[in-house]
């Protein structure tokens, strides 16, 4: 009886090590690589539109020009994390051999956008991104396409000569101020901010409030303020002494001297 069962057990064996070899090779090449995900992409506006101003980040005009301009992309909430995904990239690649080019595109998350398929990534890109996965002169045949599957993987965000800046959203007080961040190198996210004011030693938590922005209540609040930023992904930390100045004004931008890449 044992040998029995010996037998069937090594065979039973056999026969699935057969169907993993066959699973193996018919998977396709980028599921073998954990850095890529498969997603559904589509595209908004004019075929070659930079995409939309503002957004659910609430970066504005900034999506009109570089290094934001013709980059910017809307994903699904997954991505999105309810805002504290804004700011990251991901580079994005289609797949029909036919009339894909093997050049993945830079996005970065500027907007959200529903998920087409239940349980899969969506990213909705401005006309030109999503032309710019086509082979040479194939762009206007793969918009034509509407909607097609594409690969995905995060990215460190690169934005050569920029420093991490500071808007302080209108309608700021020194009882109410909120700010939104911009140009952060690496992760490009955000999961926490904490602002100190002058003369103190306390770091003060601030509330995500929607998008990119964030703000704290209290007061009467004294600048100049330093800034400290931990990003989502990594976690890594990064501190902006008196970045604000104490004579700050709301819809002003504060440029510090430094980013995640120095």
């Amino acid at each position: 009886m044992d040998s029995r069962i010996c037998l069937v057990s090594y065979v039973m064996s056999v026969i699935l090590a057969f169907f993993a070899v066959i699973a193996l090779a018919t998977t396709p090449r980028h599921a073998a690589n954990p850095h890529w995900h498969s997603a559904s992409a589509t595209w908004y506006g004019s075929p070659n539109g930079d995409g939309s101003d503002g957004g659910a980040c609430g970066y504005g005009t900034m999506v009109d020009v570089k290094p934001f301009r013709a980059r910017v992309g809307a994903v699904s909430s997954a991505l999105f994390k309810k805002g504290e995904g804004c700011g990251a990239c991901y580079k994005v690649r289609c797949l029909d051999k036919t009339i894909c080019s093997k050049r993945a595109v830079t996005i970065i998350v500027t907007d959200e956008s529903p998920a087409l398929t239940k349980g899969l990534v969506h990213f909705d890109l401005s006309g030109s991104a999503f032309g710019r996965m086509a082979v040479s002169g194939r762009n206007t045949n793969l918009r034509n396409r509407g909607k097609i599957s594409i690969i995905y993987r995060k990215t460190p965000c690169k934005y050569p000569g920029q420093n991490i800046a500071f808007h302080v959203n209108v309608g700021s007080t020194a009882y109410w101020l909120s700010l939104l961040v911009e140009f952060e190198d690496g992760d490009g996210d955000i999961g926490s901010m904490q602002i100190r004011e002058a003369r103190s030693n306390q770091w003060l938590t601030m509330t995500h409030l929607w998008g990119a922005n964030w703000c704290i209540i209290g007061g009467p609040l004294q600048g100049p303020f330093s800034v400290k930023l931990t990003t989502l992904t990594k976690r890594r930390t990064l501190s902006a002494r008196d970045v604000i100045p104490s004579k700050w004004t709301p819809k002003a931008t504060y440029t510090s001297r430094l980013n995640f890449s120095k």
